[in-house]
C-alpha cells in the first residue's frame, strides 16, 4: 500500500471513530430519555399504566429499547470497522 492510500484509510478511520464517539453520545441520550420515560411509567396510578396513557408509554419505552438496540449493533460494526482500517494500514 503506498502512502496516499495509507493517508486516506488513516483519515477515514479517524472520521470513523468520531461517528462512533457521536454515537455513543446518542446512545447516553436516549438511555437517559429511555429511563425517564420508564420511571414516569412506574409512577403512573395502576389504573393509567392499564389504560391508554399508559399503553402508549410502554409503546415508547419498547421503541426507544429497539432503537437503542439497533443503535448499540451500529457502534459495535464501526467498532470492527476500525479494528479492520487499523490492520489495513499496519501491512
Amino acid at each position: 500500500m503506498n502512502n496516499n492510500r495509507r493517508k486516506s484509510i488513516t483519515d477515514l478511520k479517524s472520521r470513523i471513530e468520531t461517528l462512533k464517539s457521536q454515537i455513543e453520545e446518542i446512545k447516553d441520550e436516549l438511555e437517559s430519555i429511555q429511563d425517564e420515560e420508564q420511571e414516569a411509567y412506574e409512577n403512573m396510578p395502576e389504573s393509567f399504566q392499564d389504560g391508554e396513557k399508559g399503553e402508549k408509554a410502554q409503546a415508547c419505552i419498547d421503541a426507544i429499547s429497539d432503537a437503542f438496540y439497533n443503535i448499540e449493533t451500529v457502534n459495535d460494526e464501526l467498532a470492527d470497522a476500525i479494528e479492520s482500517l487499523e490492520t489495513a494500514v499496519e501491512k
